[in-house]
């Protein structure tokens, strides 16, 4: 049972999303690898049960979640212009420090964000980054009204980042190998679909004007550079996937004469976060999820692995509260 430092807070946790980072971590997929033994998890919603010395943000019996951004300093210049997710001195969940994958996690006040009433906690754990990442990855886009926005890999992000974009006012064309995640951005209101498994999608979103904004939510090199060859004059590539082999060919040439932009997206701030929670709450976004239980983390594991898998997977966990912890009733 973890116990919380003077600025932290410990929380009954309820409800934590499984993200494909997880899974880079628990293989060493990256660069910089997460020291062992760790536990993973960065979509985590709960209940805090207890607070350390010093912490009066936060109080007992509130719902909050523990997202990626686990800690920065808030004070050098990332984090004080509100870049906060670029500061040098962060730590991550599930990564740097432990997560979200256990009935109890600790975690920093400050950095822990409240869940609003009518966001139950299955919702908010795949908000908490699935949500967040892909709000943010469409902001730093700056979609316009009427712009055509591409959406490489309809999943556990993808499913959101589709509905993003229709708020902003973009017209969506959803790019995935699998007919039923297609189906499922028809749904949420994608204009266009295209199967990467039977077209190119890079001529097959030409054909309809190029893209403004291309979206990379799926973890391929080759994705990257068909999203590229999909960009229309004055496009925005916005990278956000991290696959395992990081690397992509872009022609310097393409890129300078049709003024091509190269963003990279980091999840989301807390502001971002809040955000998200909120549009939620008045009912602008739907999370498509199934539930697991932590019990069955590598096969859950497995099953993301494949691809089948339609959105998001969360699991629940069902414990008693603290003995002696004030009653907490979930909004």
């Amino acid at each position: 049972m973890p116990v919380p430092a003077a600025g932290e807070v410990l929380v009954r946790m309820e409800a934590s999303g499984l993200c494909h980072t997880d899974i880079h971590a628990a293989h060493g997929d990256w660069p910089v690898k997460p020291g062992l033994p760790f536990v993973p998890g960065h979509e985590g919603v709960g209940i805090v049960e207890a607070v350390g010395d010093g912490v009066t943000s936060r109080a007992i019996g509130e719902r909050v979640a523990i997202a990626w951004l686990g800690y920065a300093c808030g004070e050098c210049q990332y984090c004080i212009d509100g870049r906060e997710t670029l500061c040098e001195s962060q730590r991550n969940s599930g990564y740097s420090v432990d997560g979200a994958f256990a009935e109890y996690a600790v975690a920093s006040a400050k950095f822990v964000v409240p869940v609003p009433a009518g966001v139950s906690a299955f919702d908010a754990a795949p908000l908490t980054c699935a949500g967040v990442t892909t709000y943010k990855a469409l902001k730093v886009a700056n979609v316009r009204p009427m712009e055509r926005v591409a959406v490489f890999g309809i999943g556990g992000l993808g499913h959101l980042a589709v509905q993003y974009a229709r708020i902003m006012g973009g017209t969506v064309v959803a790019v995935d190998v699998e007919a039923a995640k297609l189906e499922l951005a028809r749904e949420l209101g994608a204009a266009h679909t295209v199967n990467a498994s039977e077209t190119d999608p890079a001529t097959a979103i030409q054909a309809l004007g190029g893209a403004d904004v291309a979206v990379v939510l799926a973890a391929s090199s080759s994705v990257f550079e068909q999203a590229f060859a999909s960009l229309r004059r004055g496009g925005r590539l916005i990278c956000v996937a991290l696959p395992a082999a990081g690397e992509m060919n872009i022609p310097i040439f393409e890129t300078v004469l049709k003024g091509i932009s190269i963003i990279g997206s980091i999840v989301g701030t807390r502001q971002d976060l809040a955000e998200v929670f909120a549009l939620h709450a008045l009912g602008r976004t739907r999370v498509i999820g199934e539930s697991r239980h932590i019990e069955d983390v590598n096969a859950s594991i497995e099953q993301v692995l494949s691809g089948k898998i339609p959105a998001r997977l969360v699991f629940e966990f069902e414990r008693a509260p603290l003995e002696g912890a004030a009653a907490a009733t979930p909004a």
